[in-house]
């Protein structure tokens, strides 16, 4: 069985290790935080890369994915929306990352670069200079954001020209990693950029649902209100845990599916996401999910990056906390008494009163995960709860 190569997060040394893994002639690239690897592990035959990440539960997995599942998700998402050159603005060294960069492989296209620190400025200048023609024909070129990065590009966007162009760039813009606020997607969709909504994870080699359609050759089912996924794109389970990857990936008449943890409804070939089945809560004796909660907070000025964690409450058992960046309220013109006024009366007409949070919590800076998602457990360790 081959042994695994740590990489570091750099975008080059990934991109450089990563040619030749898809090649055959490298090892097995060790991605994400290899230093919780147990090193005595080796990675079965046919692995391309093992991610290791803590998530934002801050319980770790190092996922295996193979060969053919990295180039089965690259060619049904060419099949699905095209293919041509992709910039990387995420973490290669995380799936969606890592993704970017096989797509533009496959694709026979150099993948651009965002060195450095994410900024519109930055994706602006890289956007204008990857235009380039085969043939006299336009290569159409692609990337893949996390709903943050859309959001500063769109900010920037009303007094910046060069970004206004950036977003209008792509042929697609993937967006994934959590969900996309409504109306951050319109004021994308208004500002010219062509969203496509993503849905997958580590374990399915990135996303494999765009725009609530599963890609080629994938298939969802519900099963007890829980997504379910399969098709060539699964990985082959988690690094020395037999026991977790059974429980994780199922056989079914003959077919593996991977049980994702989050609850959703299938209606007409259509999934829509409806959040985790295990982040609920119950208060008052009324089971509340903190996924509904957090959508139509995410609604409100100046909470569109809210998180709601839950906390204990004397009266009800169970309660929830709105976390928010400071600058975001700051830049709306409302403080923290305002927000939680407007986030009680919208909870409680839109879900119920049970569901409504007892606070409106505004931090210096919201805690990310290298995949650029919120980091929940900081955000829960930083407010002692």
């Amino acid at each position: 069985m081959p042994a695994l190569e740590p990489v570091s997060a750099q975008p080059r040394d990934v991109l450089r290790a990563l040619r030749r893994t898809l090649d055959g002639a490298g090892p097995a690239l060790a991605l994400g935080s290899p230093s919780d690897l147990d090193p005595t592990v080796e990675a079965p035959p046919g692995t391309a890369a093992v991610v290791t990440t803590s998530g934002s539960t801050g319980v770790p997995k190092s996922v295996v994915l193979s060969r053919s599942a990295l180039i089965a998700s690259a060619t049904a998402t060419a099949e699905r929306i095209g293919e041509g050159r992709w910039l990387l603005a995420l973490a290669p060294s995380y799936v969606a990352g890592l993704q970017v960069l096989v797509r533009g492989l496959l694709a026979g296209h150099e993948p651009a670069v965002l060195s450095g620190s994410f900024s519109p400025a930055a994706f602006a200048a890289v956007t204008a200079s990857l235009h380039s023609s085969i043939g006299g024909e336009r290569v159409p070129v692609y990337t893949s954001l996390v709903p943050t990065q859309v959001s500063d590009l769109l900010d920037a966007a009303e007094t910046d020209a060069a970004v206004a162009a950036s977003l209008r760039a792509f042929e697609a813009i993937l967006v994934g990693g959590q969900a996309l606020p409504a109306a951050l997607r319109e004021r994308a969709e208004d500002a010219g950029a062509r969203i496509v909504r993503t849905y997958g994870s580590t374990e399915t080699s990135g996303g494999c649902v765009y725009d609530g359609i599963p890609l080629p050759g994938v298939s969802a089912r519900i099963v007890a209100g829980e997504v379910q996924l399969s098709g060539p794109t699964l990985a082959d389970g988690y690094l020395g845990e037999p026991q977790r990857t059974a429980e994780v990936f199922v056989v079914d008449d003959g077919r593996r599916w991977y049980r994702t943890g989050d609850a959703g409804e299938l209606h007409e070939g259509t999934l829509r996401v409806t959040g985790r089945i295990d982040n609920v809560i119950v208060s008052g004796g009324v089971n509340v999910s903190l996924d509904r909660v957090e959508s139509a907070v995410r609604e409100l000025p100046g909470l569109g990056a809210a998180v709601v964690v839950p906390v204990g409450d004397d009266r009800w058992g169970e309660a929830s906390v709105v976390v928010v960046a400071r600058n975001a309220l700051a830049a709306v013109g409302v403080d923290e008494d305002a927000a939680l006024a407007a986030v009680r009366a919208t909870i409680a007409e839109r879900i119920g009163k049970p569901a409504r949070p007892t606070r409106v919590v505004a931090i210096d800076r919201m805690p990310l995960l290298t995949s650029g998602k919120p980091d929940r457990a900081a955000v829960r360790r930083a407010l002692a709860i």
